[in-house]
C-alpha cells in the first residue's frame, strides 16, 4: 500500500463544534463543545491546527478529539451512530410527554410575602378554590400523558387550606394507578403552618413529600415572609420537625428565595440550612412575575449582584463540604448533571426544546391550563395569552394549542440568535416564557437576557472549578452530582 493511500485513509475531518475563550479558566484556554454534550479544553494556539488539519496524529490532543467526536477518520470509523445515540439520550425527555403536573388547588394564603408571584385570596374566600369537578378532569389529563414517571405537585396559595381537594386528587390518582402502573411522586409545596395530625397520617399512607420555603435565619425569613403573628420562621420549623418525626428526615425539602436583603447574608443563610439538617440548598433569585415584579423596586437587584452573592456562597459551601458537612447547591447540581452526564437534568427551564407544555402542565384553580407555573403567574401582569385551554379539553387538544406552537418556535436554543453559536448551549435551555415576561418577546435579545447572563456566568464558573480547582473542590462538585437529592429535584420546574 502506498504512502499516499495511507495518508488519504487517515485524513481526518471536522465534526460540528462550538468554542469560546475562557479567561476565567486560564490564559489561552478555549472550551470546545459538541451537540452531544462532549467538551474539551484546548489551547488557543491549537485551534488553527485543529481547523486546518495540521495536528500530529500521534498526539494526546488528536486522540482526545477523536475519542470525543470532534473529529473523525472517514475511512476507518464512522461515529455518527454513536453521536446519534448520545444526542437521543440528552433529548430523551421529548418522548415522554408532560411528566410534571402542578395542581393549583387554592389561592388562599395567610402570608403576605412581597416577592410572591401570585395573587393571594383571603383565608375565607373559597371562590378561589379548585372545584371537585375540575380536579377530576385534571386527573384525566394527567393520565393522558404517556410519561411512565409522573410528578404531581400541589401549589397555591397555601394548598393545605384546601386539603380536601388535595386528598381527593391523591386518592383518585392512586386508585387510577392501580391499572395504569405509573411511577408517581406526590409533593405538596406549603408553608407547613397548617399541618395537622390527620394530614400527616394521610401523607404517610400515600408517601407524600413536602417542599417548603426557608429564607434563612429568623430575622431574614420573618422579614421576607411576614405573617400577622410575625412568627413565620418558628411555625415553619415546627412543621419541618413534625414532618420529619412522622414521615422521615428526607420527606421535606426547603428552598430559599433571595431578596436584596438576603444578598447581605450568604453565610448566615447557608449556616441555617446546616443547622436544620438539610442536605441541599437552592439559592434562587427573584422571578420577574406577579407581585414580585410589582415589588421589584424594593426587592430586586442586578444580575451582577446576584452572581457576586452566588459565587461567594458557592465558595463557602465548597469549604463546608471539604470540612465534612454535606450540603449541595441545587441549581449547581442540575447544571453539573447537564455538563458531566449523558442525560438532561430534567429541569424544565434548562431544556431545549423547551420544557413548558412539552414536559409540564399547570391546572389552575379556575380550571384553566397553562404550560408552566410562570405562564400562570403572568396573569398578575395582565397577560392571559399563554393559556392553553381548560381541563375539560383532551391533552392532545391542549398540546396542539397555538400557544404551544408559538413557544416551540422560540423554544429550541440551538436555533436561537445568540444561542446557536454559543459553546454553552448543550447545557442550557431556551425558557421563552421568562424572556416573554422580561422583554415582551419569547425569543428576546440574548445580550440583555438575565437568563443567559446567569447561566453563562454559572456554567463558566463551574467549568473553571472543574478545570483549575484543587482536588478537594473537584471532589465536592462530583459528590453533588452523584448525590443529587429530593431537594434538588423538587425545585419548581423539575419534571423528570
Amino acid at each position: 500500500m502506498s504512502v499516499a493511500l495511507i495518508a488519504k485513509q487517515t485524513d481526518y475531518r471536522l465534526l460540528p463544534f462550538r468554542f469560546m475563550r475562557m479567561p476565567e479558566v486560564g490564559d489561552s484556554q478555549v472550551l470546545i463543545t459538541a451537540d452531544t454534550g462532549e467538551y474539551l479544553f484546548v489551547k488557543d494556539s491549537d485551534l488553527p491546527g485543529i481547523v486546518h488539519k495540521r495536528l500530529d496524529r500521534q498526539s494526546a490532543l488528536y486522540k482526545d478529539l477523536l475519542a470525543r467526536h470532534f473529529i473523525y477518520e472517514p475511512e476507518i470509523h464512522t461515529p455518527f451512530p454513536e453521536m446519534a445515540a448520545q444526542i437521543r439520550s440528552r433529548k430523551n425527555f421529548l418522548f415522554g410527554g408532560p411528566a410534571l403536573h402542578l395542581f393549583v388547588v387554592t389561592l388562599r394564603c395567610n402570608h403576605t410575602c412581597q416577592y410572591c408571584q401570585v395573587s393571594r385570596a383571603p383565608l375565607g374566600d373559597h371562590a378561589h378554590d379548585m372545584s371537585a369537578e375540575d380536579a377530576m378532569h385534571a386527573v384525566d389529563r394527567l393520565f393522558e400523558s404517556p410519561s411512565p414517571v409522573l410528578t404531581v405537585e400541589f401549589q397555591g396559595g397555601e394548598p393545605l387550606l384546601a386539603f380536601d381537594r388535595v386528598k381527593q386528587i391523591i386518592e383518585a390518582v392512586s386508585a387510577r394507578n392501580e391499572t395504569e402502573h405509573r411511577s408517581i411522586q406526590f409533593i405538596i409545596s406549603s408553608t407547613l403552618h397548617h399541618l395537622t395530625d390527620p394530614i400527616l397520617a394521610f401523607a404517610k399512607q400515600y408517601a407524600v413529600q413536602f417542599s417548603t420555603s426557608l429564607d434563612g435565619p429568623a430575622f431574614l425569613h420573618n422579614a421576607n415572609r411576614p405573617t400577622p403573628e410575625k412568627n413565620a420562621y418558628e411555625r415553619t420549623l415546627e412543621g419541618i420537625h413534625r414532618i420529619r418525626d412522622v414521615l422521615g428526615h428526607d420527606a421535606v425539602s426547603a428552598l430559599t428565595t433571595l431578596t436584596s436583603r438576603s444578598l447581605e447574608h450568604p453565610k448566615a443563610i447557608i449556616d441555617e440550612y446546616v443547622k436544620q439538617g438539610f442536605k441541599s440548598i437552592s439559592l434562587r433569585p427573584l422571578s420577574p412575575y406577579g407581585f414580585a415584579k410589582k415589588s421589584s423596586e424594593r426587592l430586586d437587584y442586578s444580575i451582577d449582584q446576584y452572581l457576586s452573592f452566588y459565587t461567594e456562597a458557592l465558595s463557602y459551601l465548597i469549604q463546608l463540604n471539604s470540612e465534612g458537612t454535606y450540603l449541595s447547591e441545587g441549581y449547581a447540581s442540575l447544571l453539573l448533571g447537564n455538563m458531566l452526564t449523558p442525560f438532561s437534568s430534567g429541569y424544565v427551564d434548562l431544556r431545549s426544546p423547551l420544557g413548558a407544555a412539552v414536559g409540564a402542565l399547570v391546572y389552575n384553580y379556575d380550571g384553566d391550563v397553562y404550560p408552566s407555573d410562570e405562564a400562570r403567574m403572568l396573569l398578575e401582569m395582565g397577560e392571559s395569552g399563554l393559556k392553553l385551554g381548560t381541563v375539560r379539553q383532551p391533552l392532545s387538544e391542549l398540546l396542539h394549542s397555538p400557544v404551544v406552537r408559538q413557544l416551540l418556535d422560540a423554544g429550541i436554543a440551538e436555533a436561537l440568535p445568540g444561542c446557536s453559536d454559543c459553546a454553552l448551549v448543550p447545557y442550557c435551555g431556551a425558557d421563552p416564557i421568562e424572556h416573554f415576561a422580561r422583554q415582551g418577546d419569547p425569543i428576546g435579545h440574548r445580550s440583555f437576557s438575565t437568563f443567559c447572563q446567569k447561566n453563562t456566568a454559572l456554567l463558566t464558573h463551574l467549568f473553571g472549578l472543574l478545570r483549575n480547582g484543587d482536588h478537594s473542590t473537584q471532589r465536592v462538585l462530583m459528590s453533588w452530582l452523584a448525590r443529587r437529592s429530593f431537594n434538588d429535584l423538587a425545585q419548581p420546574g423539575y419534571g423528570g
